[in-house]
């Protein structure tokens, strides 16, 4: 072995640069950059995201993409089934405009009636074009359930928050009225209101909210009630700041997370509601449309023409699983018990 000199410079301590100690090697992350984190990494509210988006889009360029309007009618064309340029050789896609007799064979619907048009939803018994229904139907159905969805909000937090800050005896009344209100049955409330107001966007987005509120005005209750008497509301009352202020400057912004959770799944309770008070005949009226109105309508043909049916069937099933998948992600994300 080669003999080495081991010099005492070897031994000195490393130097230390006081002004990089504390230094922090990654950008820091406020809670909800943590919490976007979060649920990109949860695939299936990625990708309902994204298809929500794809939708609500669609809800509002489709129907001027196709160069019929909704409630325009034309009994020639009544009744035919989807075909698309392109698709209509490709026998194996529902997009050919193939019908199906009684006795199995199949026809061409357009070659037999000699239609040039192209219907890429097909048309409905009066004629008129399913793709601009179906288009024009989703986007009444999300702004009935966004709006409602809202006004729940809106008076449910406050509701809550007023109910937990103050306590005592007006805590007592608020919540008697609450249990109450739950006690009856939402859907005969909801049928009633609607009843009594008669079949539109304004009272069903009314009837969907006289209820729908007390879900969320309780969990706002039990967090105002948490955060009570936590040291940043009693550190804000001793300087002075208002019941108001403490209750909506300190307290209802930490509790963001549960309010959007809350309202993210009461939107497919709402597009749900509406399509069945539309399927049993108390939603929109001709000519205007809905998801719910479009199902009733492809209900009255379903084993001559299915297509009438099922695609609205499909959008609403399509919305409600995205937005319950969305809300179990932002659930997972912005729940600290969920962290991992």
């Amino acid at each position: 072995m080669i003999n080495q000199e081991i010099s005492k410079d070897m031994f000195a301590p490393a130097h230390i640069d006081p002004s990089k100690s504390e230094k922090i090697a990654k950008p820091s992350l406020n809670f909800w950059q943590d919490s976007w984190l979060r649920v990109r990494k949860n695939k299936g509210a990625v990708v309902s995201i994204v298809i929500l988006g794809i939708l609500i889009i669609m809800a509002f360029v489709g129907p001027m993409i196709t160069p019929y309007e909704y409630d325009a009618q034309n009994t020639k064309h009544n009744n035919l089934p989807p075909r698309i340029q392109g698709l209509e050789n490709v026998h194996w896609l529902p997009f050919d405009g193939t019908l199906t007799r009684r006795n199995g064979t199949e026809y061409n619907a357009y070659e037999v009636r000699k239609v040039d048009n192209y219907y890429w939803f097909g048309t409905d018994a009066l004629g008129r074009d399913l793709f601009a229904r179906v288009w024009t139907g989703t986007q009444v159905s999300l702004f009935i359930a966004f709006m409602a969805a809202l006004i729940d909000m809106l008076i449910g937090v406050t509701y809550g928050a007023v109910s937990g800050y103050l306590g005592g005896r007006v805590d007592s009344v608020l919540q008697r009225i609450i249990e109450v209100i739950v006690g009856i049955p939402n859907l005969i409330i909801v049928v009633l209101m609607i009843l009594v107001l008669k079949p539109g966007i304004v009272p069903i987005i009314v009837a969907l909210t006289i209820t729908g509120w007390t879900s969320m005005a309780r969990v706002v209750r039990a967090q105002v009630l948490k955060f009570k008497n936590q040291e940043f509301v009693l550190a804000a009352k001793t300087l002075g700041a208002s019941d108001t202020s403490i209750v909506f400057k300190h307290m209802i912004p930490n509790m963001f997370g549960v309010i959007i959770i809350n309202t993210m799944f009461s939107i497919p309770n709402a597009i749900f509601f509406e399509a069945f008070l539309s399927f049993i005949g108390l939603g929109l009226q001709e000519p205007n449309a809905s998801l719910g109105t479009l199902v009733e309508d492809g209900f009255k043909s379903m084993i001559a023409f299915p297509y009438q049916m099922i695609i609205p069937s499909i959008m609403i099933a399509l919305i409600m699983v995205c937005f319950n998948l969305v809300a179990d992600g932002l659930r997972d994300a912005l729940d600290p018990k969920m962290r991992d």
